[in-house]
């Protein structure tokens, strides 16, 4: 027995019987996207700080049981800003639209329209290893301004989002040239 409704890319079936896509509502061009799910590693580094915020926010509930309200106050707005910073940490990547392209960090956003980007590429080149200091050989997707500055390198084969799985980057590089190239003109 399939169990269709449990998937959010489902094909809906008609009265035909035969199977209709049906497009989800963020497939729009003009809407940001990411065209590369995150990783296991950044997952489940933002469950462990949703994890940790549910203790704090625990902690405040038997504060305000014990009476102190002010400390209760105080462990509620760090519990706030845990969540802030898991919900941060999973939208980082790079995002494209029609209108440009997003680079999102943890603590900023670099947007660029298409008209500013010169090219989008692949490159062979010592990449940190989920953003240590420690570098190792591997490839990172450059993008590069009409100016001549590139921006920060954000996506590479050893990030977060595609350590231990390079077919993914090269399907998430393959994307954004593709978007580049589109809409780079």
């Amino acid at each position: 027995m399939p169990l269709t409704f449990l998937t959010a890319d489902r094909d809906l079936d008609d009265q035909a019987g035969q199977a209709v896509e049906a497009p989800l509502p963020h497939t729009g061009p003009d809407r940001w996207r990411r065209p590369y799910r995150p990783g296991p590693g950044r997952v489940g580094a933002a469950a462990v700080l949703l994890l940790l915020a549910s203790f704090v926010l625990l902690s405040a509930v038997i504060i305000v049981a014990a009476g102190a309200l002010p400390a209760a106050t105080v462990c509620a707005g760090i519990a706030v800003l845990v969540i802030g910073l898991a919900v941060r940490f999973l939208r980082v990547g790079v995002w494209v639209s029609a209108h440009g392209l997003r680079q999102v960090e943890l603590l900023r956003t670099t947007t660029l329209r298409w008209s500013e980007v010169a090219a989008v590429r692949t490159v062979q080149r010592p990449v940190r290893w989920l953003g240590v200091p420690r570098t190792v050989q591997g490839q990172a997707l450059v993008v590069e301004r009409r100016g001549g500055s590139a921006l920060r390198t954000l996506v590479t084969d050893h990030n977060a989002d595609f350590l231990a799985r390079p077919e993914a980057f090269d399907l998430a590089a393959d994307v954004l040239e593709a978007w580049a190239a589109e809409y780079c003109r």
